[in-house]
């Protein structure tokens, strides 16, 4: 039994976010948005956002209880689980990583956040945007591999991970609906042991969260080495869970 008891809706600026609109809030104990997803509705508690965030773009008044997320905060939470070169410099991930060490969730739910944009129309709900994914940057190579990071360090926290989506998605998360959300089985962890003893031997920590000011002393194809092993970790866990 999972003694943790916030369940936390990780809400993305996808043009099908605006379904989340219409949610009851009864199966969410907290909601983070990120960027502009605070304008999809007024009950949010966490709005997170990167340094680059514009004012003008930001809430002009908080509601009793909200509070924004900087980098000043995230950037030490993230670096608790690895940091930004392991884990991945997307705002979707970053605000994983920050809900499992502020919150300590027992569920965490992504809607509005599948990262996929080679399709016709808008990229983000409010028209077409700078995607984060899109960005040449080398913590991005595989947004599956981030993904599954994120959710075994979730699980070795007691925490599920899905995405409240069923189309197609980079999130490898199962999906999952909203009022279903306090059933499913927690992964094993058992695998995480070969990627992190990797990362510890590479060390490319950044306690600042400025890596892209030190991209020389990295090398890729280490990290996509490093990227296809926790990738392999998640699936062999995914489907010990199903045996």
């Amino acid at each position: 039994m999972i003694d943790q008891k916030n369940t936390v809706l990780i809400l993305g600026s996808a043009p099908s976010a605006m379904a989340a609109r219409d949610w009851s809030r009864c199966p969410f104990t907290h909601i983070v948005a990120i960027n502009n997803a605070w304008r999809i509705r007024q009950d949010w508690d966490f709005l997170i956002h990167p340094e680059d965030f514009s004012t003008e773009k930001r809430p002009e008044r908080l509601n009793t209880g909200q509070k924004m997320v900087s980098a000043d905060d995230y950037v030490p939470r993230q670096n608790e689980f690895g940091g930004f070169v392991y884990a991945g410099g997307t705002m979707a991930f970053t605000a994983g990583y920050w809900a499992l060490s502020v919150l300590r969730p027992k569920v965490i739910a992504y809607f509005g956040c599948d990262m996929v944009y080679d399709g016709p129309g808008q990229t983000h709900f409010y028209g077409n945007g700078a995607a984060d994914p899109l960005r040449d940057d080398i913590t991005l190579r595989s947004l599956e591999a981030k993904s599954a990071r994120l959710a075994l360090f979730g699980a070795s926290q007691g925490c599920r991970v899905v995405r409240l989506s069923d189309g197609e998605s980079r999130l490898v998360y199962p999906s999952a609906k909203a009022t279903e959300l306090s059933s499913g089985s927690l992964l094993s962890t058992k695998r995480m042991s070969a990627p992190l003893q990797l990362e510890a031997e590479l060390g490319y920590n950044v306690p600042s969260g400025r890596y892209w000011e030190t991209t020389q002393q990295f090398d890729v194809d280490k990290i996509d080495a490093l990227d296809r092993l926790w990738l392999s970790a998640y699936q062999a866990c995914a489907l010990d869970a199903v045996a």
